[in-house]
């Protein structure tokens, strides 16, 4: 049986550090009023990114905005699926802290930078 790590000494995963920024997914059904076996297509067909987090599925929850999910996100988790990301880099790349948005790409597909994040995330794949 191996030892868990001390919280200050483990690696964060990808995405947001803070627990609170963190859906699960029955928390996303509700959020967007479907199913869970909706969130599970949605998952599945790269409208939503979701990862373990202590053995839970979970979401950032600045993905699921304003009950619906971000608009451009589909389209670039498509674009870093193309470029060979999985699901756990692809969240680390969407949470990489970027001065030249500013913020991170999750945080800037909220916005008018939405384009840019396509753009960059497309550039990936050459």
């Amino acid at each position: 049986m191996s030892e868990s790590v001390p919280a200050d000494r483990a690696v964060p995963g990808p995405g947001p550090a803070a627990e609170d920024a963190w859906l699960t997914l029955p928390d996303v059904a509700e959020r967007l009023d479907v199913s869970i076996s909706k969130v599970h297509q949605m998952i599945r067909d790269r409208e939503l990114v979701a990862v373990r987090r202590d053995g839970i599925r979970k979401i950032p929850v600045d993905l699921v905005a304003n009950k619906t999910v971000l608009k451009h996100l589909p389209g670039v988790l498509n674009l870093l699926a193309d470029a060979g990301y999985d699901d756990d880099a692809a969240l680390r790349w969407l949470y990489e802290p970027d001065d030249t948005l500013p913020g991170t790409p999750a945080v800037a597909l909220g916005g008018d930078l939405a384009r840019e994040v396509k753009r960059r995330a497309q550039a990936l794949g050459f």
